[in-house]
């Protein structure tokens, strides 16, 4: 019999490329998502895989739902990749947030801790907890400085994880993961709203496009590649924290230079900035090491900047003329 894995937040991009990497390694794989009239499997199912998952229903708001389905299905791995994920939106729904993002784990690890020890947990981290960066590069030993609601229950999820290793042995392993992007990327993100504009925009659907920050730099990765690190993490004989990025920094303005141009446009004709889109309180520079996760998992991005935005603007265009 194959590994069992429990996936939360599946049908968000992070969720629908480790499904298909762990059904690739013979894994049995379920799914838990909130209950909904409406599912999204739009991203299982442009990966094909949106009959080979087992969906559950799962809140991270419940602690009774989330102990009978941990019991229901004795998995060996969980992956934690369920939040309340956007910034912006966590200005203006605060208290959801942490709900999610931070006692949500609190639940996940304690009901692993009363269920079953011995299952590997790993909890989705955030390069957003650095925030107000304090050192460049950004490390495993970088102080944390946090710059919103969703980053501040992050790092309540991170130093947990981290407090449930120490305390009870709980093979938790956290992944701050930098930026990390595809064509599953949803719309509300900056990276895909580009793209998606571009496409609009070269096919006359759309005449402008409104950002906020222009000057905001990241550390821009490929969602695939990533999900890989997150896998290792949990394959390890100790667990452990490590950082996942690129090494590379490149600012909103530079993502949207490059997307426009590879359509043969200037974005200086179509892009405006709009104060609406800027945060309360703004991250401007994030940059990671990764020379743990290189040098314990093995791991190194393959894709860089320039060909991420590529495959996301081409594949922006098909959608498009379809």
């Amino acid at each position: 019999m194959g590994k069992r894995a429990l996936i939360t937040g599946i049908t968000g991009q992070d969720g629908a490329y480790l499904a298909k990497l762990l059904l690739d390694k013979g894994y049995a794989v379920w799914g838990g998502m909130r209950r909904t009239s409406n599912l999204n499997l739009g991203r299982l199912a442009f990966l094909g895989i949106e009959d080979k998952i087992r969906l559950i229903p799962l809140d991270l708001m419940e602690q009774t739902n989330i102990l009978r389905v941990i019991e229901g299905i004795m998995p060996d791995e969980i992956y934690n990749l369920a939040a309340q994920s956007f910034v912006a939106v966590s200005f203006e729904q605060p208290v959801l947030t942490a709900e999610v993002t931070a006692v949500g784990v609190a639940r996940l690890l304690d009901a692993i801790r009363t269920i079953n020890p011995r299952i590997r947990f790993y909890q989705a981290s955030s390069s957003e907890m650095f925030g107000k960066v304090q050192t460049v590069p950004q490390n495993e030993k970088t102080p944390f400085y946090p710059r919103s609601p969703y980053a501040v229950s992050k790092l309540f999820a991170h130093w947990l994880t981290i407090n449930y290793r120490e305390s009870y042995g709980t093979f938790a392993c956290s992944g701050i993961l930098f930026n990390h992007e595809s064509p599953l990327r949803g719309m509300e993100f900056v990276t895909r709203k580009i793209t998606n504009a571009v496409a609009r925009i070269k096919k006359g659907l759309q005449k402008e496009l409104r950002l906020g920050n222009l000057e905001a730099k990241r550390d821009w990765g490929y969602a695939p590649e990533y999900v890989e690190a997150m896998y290792l993490m949990l394959q390890q004989s100790q667990p452990d924290d490590y950082v996942i990025a690129t090494g590379e920094t490149h600012s909103v303005r530079e993502f949207a230079e490059l997307a426009f141009s590879h359509v043969g446009l200037d974005y200086r004709d179509f892009v405006k900035e709009d104060p609406e889109f800027i945060r309360p309180a703004e991250v401007e520079l994030l940059i990671g090491d990764y020379s743990k996760a290189k040098e314990k998992l093995g791991w190194q991005p393959e894709i860089r900047f320039s060909e991420l935005v590529k495959i996301m603007v081409e594949h922006d265009l098909k959608l498009i003329s379809r």
